[in-house]
């Protein structure tokens, strides 16, 4: 991949803003997690080992789908990033964190079910748990993409959370709203396994989600009793 930082310069601060945004936010520690977004025909991702509070733009890492690099050494979970933007062409950003308690039921290895309807942010009815592998290889990867099927963020086990969005603003966004269902699952299971939405009600609730995101009113086809600007006076 040839030098880009010209034409990235805007992406590479931003991505840098946004791993901070990442610890100030509490959803991330020192130097665990890591970050990517795709950019020409490769990616750009987070350096290994580099406290994100002294990381600069140009440290940021040019990676090729073919791992090959320019710059520092990419985070070791390049694999996971390269894979997701491979095969999610739906995606240009993945986020990972160790965020506390997403990464509590990942110990337990437990897909967090529709015990609240926010659950739809994540396209499924599910958050799904990927099964262990150890960080940095292809079976870590393999397991990744397993989970993420149809979704756009899952636990992996005994290691943390991956959250995928459009933009890195979408994607933090939805990295901060697992890790809130994931303490409210928490919280919820002191009492006892809690009741979960039925399916049909769970694709209601992503039809709704889906036309907000178009700018859409939620309202149910069919209801006339919709929020709609006052007439104006001619």
């Amino acid at each position: 991949m040839s030098d880009k930082h010209t034409d990235t310069a805007a992406l590479r601060r931003d991505m840098v803003d946004t791993c901070r945004r990442m610890n100030s936010s509490g959803i991330n520690q020192g130097t665990a997690g890591n970050l990517s977004v795709r950019a020409g025909t490769g990616f750009l991702i987070t350096p290994s080992s580099l406290p994100y509070e002294t990381m600069t733009p140009a440290d940021l890492v040019e990676m090729d789908f073919d791992g090959t690099y320019a710059g520092r050494r990419p985070s070791s979970e390049w694999r996971f990033h390269r894979d997701i933007l491979k095969n999610r062409p739906d995606v240009d950003v993945v986020l990972h964190c160790h965020s506390i308690y997403a990464t509590t039921l990942a110990c337990h290895h437990k897909t967090i079910p529709s015990f609240h309807y926010m659950i739809g942010i994540a396209g499924g009815t599910t958050i799904r748990c990927a099964e262990y592998a150890t960080f940095g290889t292809q079976a870590l990867s393999d397991h990744a993409l397993v989970a993420l099927k149809d979704r756009l963020a899952c636990l992996l086990g005994q290691h943390g959370q991956i959250s995928l969005g459009k933009t890195l603003e979408s994607a933090l966004w939805l990295a901060i709203e697992v890790e809130t269902l994931s303490r409210m699952y928490v919280q919820a299971l002191t009492l006892g396994e809690p009741p979960v939405l039925p399916d049909d009600e769970m694709a209601r609730v992503i039809e709704q989600m889906r036309k907000m995101s178009y700018g859409q009113a939620p309202d149910a086809e069919g209801i006339s009793d919709v929020a709609r600007p006052r007439a104006t006076a001619s």
